[in-house]
């Protein structure tokens, strides 16, 4: 009799899992998918090339990933860039038609003055041209940190960039409230233009480090870093008309920061935020919308550089879940052209991907 107890007890046990497996509660694992990075700060696919990585080196290349291995450099520019701390090659978006006109765009911290520049390349027989760079915004930064530096095509087909509030602490100045500079900002780009003229989209952020368009909805999340208490995730509907504003340096997060004015715009809080006893900055991250981690899909998937903790919030609003697994120094997130593969990068040299 007690072997048939044990027998029914294991049964139920095995339904039980098969079950939460099919629920999409099974734990998620992180599996190598390269090493031996000198500082990655992102990873990103090219339209076309559905087997290769590009991996954006803080120092100032761009490094090829394919079969688990770095097969190159694509672009090198670290005789142009100032790197170190927040500085350095920080972004890279390729044309939504890079399969035909092989242009790309970077943003990365100029050497000499540490301006911020976004640059347009083209490409040809897998590699970039040097010579074909023409640089379509410059913004004066002033001081070293809070560059922003991620680039993004939108639902629109422009080109959408993120600034932080200029540097120092607490924003002194006053840049991220003040809708006549670019910094503390979130504008687009139209890039079919030779010099295009800079969009205004959202004012009052800090230093949004990472941020993505979900490919169901067309929504904008962004890891906007905080100061000294609380780091937050903002959400930006696609339906969203007229300038928006985050609400930096009046608040941090949901807090009150300053007795600083608030500028023009639509004030939008954030949808989730966490203090600085879970972590000190945050990495914005993606919605997966794939089927190969069923726990994550649906879900805004970010975490924290300093602690490495990875988060998760469904993407129409509701309470954080700290997910199971760790990623050292974690940098950026990244996916793949079809959505169905999710990427962490750690500034330790290592490229993840999520499994199940």
């Amino acid at each position: 009799m007690r072997g048939v107890v044990l027998a029914l007890v294991t049964l139920v046990a095995a339904t039980a899992v098969t079950a939460a497996c099919a629920a999409g509660t099974a734990t998620p694992r992180l599996a190598v998918v390269v090493r031996g990075l000198q500082s990655p700060v992102d990873v990103v696919q090219a339209p076309g090339e559905p087997n290769r990585l590009y991996v954006v080196e803080q120092p100032g290349r761009i490094r090829i990933v394919q079969g688990g291995r770095i097969r190159g450099t694509f672009l090198d520019v670290r005789s142009l860039v100032v790197a170190g701390g927040e500085q350095g090659l920080l972004g890279l978006a390729f044309s939504p038609r890079y399969a035909r006109d092989r242009i790309f765009y970077v943003n990365y911290t100029a050497r000499g003055d540490g301006s911020t520049r976004v640059v347009r390349y083209r490409a040809a027989n897998g590699r970039a041209l040097p010579r074909s760079a023409q640089e379509i915004l410059r913004v004066e930064q002033p001081y070293s940190n809070h560059n922003g530096g991620n680039l993004e095509f939108g639902p629109d087909g422009k080109l959408w960039v993120g600034l932080g509030d200029g540097g120092s602490g607490g924003d002194p100045e006053n840049r991220a409230q003040n809708p006549d500079n670019l910094l503390g900002k979130m504008f687009r780009l139209d890039v079919r233009q030779a010099k295009p003229t800079p969009e205004l989209v959202a004012i009052g952020l800090r230093n949004p480090w990472r941020y993505s368009f979900d490919r169901a909805t067309g929504n904008l999340w962004i890891g906007d870093v905080g100061q000294g208490e609380i780091e937050e995730i903002d959400r930006l509907p696609r339906a969203t008309t007229g300038l928006a504003n985050f609400g930096w340096n009046v608040y941090e997060g949901r807090s009150r920061f300053s007795d600083a004015t608030l500028g023009p715009g639509t004030l939008i809080q954030p949808i989730a935020q966490y203090t600085h006893a879970a972590g000190c900055s945050v990495t914005g991250g993606f919605v997966f919308r794939g089927n190969s981690v069923p726990r994550l899909k649906g879900r805004y998937v970010f975490g924290d550089y300093c602690s490495g903790t990875i988060w998760s919030i469904p993407a129409r609003g509701g309470a954080l879940r700290k997910e199971p697994v760790k990623v050292d120094q974690l940098t950026s997130f990244g996916e793949s052209l079809d959505g169905a593969t999710l990427y962490a990068v750690s500034g330790g040299g290592t490229i993840y991907r999520f499994a199940r």
